[in-house]
């Protein structure tokens, strides 16, 4: 461990387990020691309140869901006529 408290890991071991400069890492606390891993990451997606009501309205399994996710369209400031969805029959 060098100067405020930067961890040198081993560069076999870097290999093995894929760490790269920048690589992000999780250090758990166990009871024999720490415990530090690559951090599983994966791109953020922000959905639109268009898309989002969308997505109400073509889940909906019965004609009271389909109300119900209407209602949450309107709710939301959209008009469900206007959102482009699979109508329930």
């Amino acid at each position: 461990m060098g100067k405020r408290g930067t961890w040198v890991i081993a560069a076999s071991l870097r290999k093995i387990y894929g760490f790269e400069d920048g690589t992000d890492v999780v250090q758990e606390a166990r009871p024999e020691g720490v415990l530090i891993r690559p951090a599983g990451t994966a791109p953020l997606r922000v959905y639109s309140d268009r898309v989002q009501a969308m997505f109400l309205l073509n889940n909906a399994c019965s004609l009271e869901e389909y109300e119900a996710a209407r209602q949450a369209v309107r709710a939301m400031g959209l008009d469900p006529g206007k959102i482009k969805h699979h109508p329930f029959k």
